[in-house]
């Protein structure tokens, strides 16, 4: 019996919840006996069933004795549902193959009670690609805050918008829709006041199915400068606006945006912006386990200096600007030294048509 092969086969099911399951982990679960596929499911969305309960579900009466292929350990606790390792016991599982340990302390405790109960259980099958698939939520789980990557579409010179502020497009039609598919994602995304003023975009979600869930738009304005008229304080959308200002806005400003419906967030202002850690720390309390932070260069910068990037995904188009006046990806000082550069390991390439995506996490 190949356990990576149906392992494979539950990572692939766990990726169907994308978007859906947040704040719980994406799992997929597959159960298989006699070399054969009986069943198969996958969390589709928080408060709903989980894989394990699906894919047993999905055997019906031939589980007794078959073998269970999940891609998290099986959940020992009651939340909004009760506890998978009741689910497994009762459909007489006589082995459990899991990807990687639950590092929800509350949730964990699957495994050592299934062997309590003479299930031979194997851990650590696709642990590396399990573990990538829940980034966001191993992270939330140790840190209580959001897993924040950070994305920018560039050309080759560096340059994220001309002169004159024109960046409509950097990058191809096939790299913008995989940007949708990343806000669709997350739960959050983060742009600067600069990056209204002179996009006016609605950060939305647009995918060709339709069914896209809009991630919460965050915008740094500190000084509240925001146009009442401008996109994001119109939208009929399934998610909230807010507005992360310093503490010093007058009263007036703050009632004259609160009345469109958006909520404002104060924080304490550092080097004339935001208190970005300040600002993971809100956003975590929240129950916010995902970030992306799209610009613009100053949002980027700052979001560099402060230490709260965990992933990168920078998109270069092939395209040179020839000079030196364009917007670059991140603008104000940096380090006297290239031995002090900002390092990226586990760096991963890829080709949408033209352009080119790197992505790698911060060392």
């Amino acid at each position: 019996m190949d356990d990576e092969y149906f392992m494979r086969m539950a990572l692939d099911l766990a990726r169907k919840g994308q978007g859906h399951t947040s704040p719980n982990p994406m799992v997929g679960a597959v159960v298989v006996k006699d070399g054969e596929v009986i069943g198969s499911g996958y969390h589709q969305a928080i408060g709903l069933a989980h894989a394990e309960v699906n894919a047993i579900e999905a055997a019906g009466a031939q589980t007794k004795g078959a073998t269970l292929y999940v891609n998290l350990e099986p959940c020992n606790h009651t939340g909004r549902t009760p506890p998978c390792t009741r689910k497994i016991l009762d459909a007489g599982i006589k082995r459990v193959v899991v990807a990687m340990e639950d590092p929800n302390t509350k949730a964990g405790g699957g495994a050592a009670l299934l062997r309590k109960h003479g299930i031979d259980v194997h851990i650590g099958v696709c642990e590396e690609p399990a573990k990538k698939l829940n980034e966001a939520f191993v992270k939330y789980v140790h840190t209580k805050r959001p897993f924040v990557l950070l994305k920018c579409a560039a050309t080759l010179d560096g340059r994220i918008a001309t002169r004159s502020g024109d960046s409509k497009w950097v990058t191809g039609e096939k790299a913008r829709k995989f940007v949708h598919q990343l806000r669709h994602a997350v739960d959050a995304i983060l742009v600067g006041i600069g990056t209204i003023h002179a996009d006016d975009p609605s950060l939305t979600t647009r995918l060709d199915s339709g069914n896209g869930l809009d991630p919460v738009r965050i915008v740094l304005d500190t000084h509240l400068s925001i146009s009442p008229s401008a996109r994001i304080l119109q939208l009929d959308s399934n998610s909230d606006t807010i507005l992360v200002t310093g503490d010093r806005v007058p009263a007036n400003k703050r009632r004259a945006v609160e009345k469109k419906g958006v909520r404002l967030i104060e924080l304490p202002i550092h080097k004339d912006g935001i208190e970005m850690q300040a600002l993971m720390d809100r956003l975590g309390k929240m129950g916010i386990t995902s970030l992306l932070v799209e610009g613009g260069s100053r949002v980027i910068a700052s979001a560099f200096s402060s230490g709260i990037v965990d992933k990168v995904l920078f998109f270069y188009a092939p395209k040179i600007l020839g000079g030196d006046d364009g917007i670059p990806i991140c603008r104000g000082p940096g380090p006297e030294r290239m031995k002090d550069c900002i390092r990226i390991k586990n760096i991963r390439v890829q080709r949408f048509d033209d352009d080119v995506m790197i992505e790698g996490y911060i060392r």
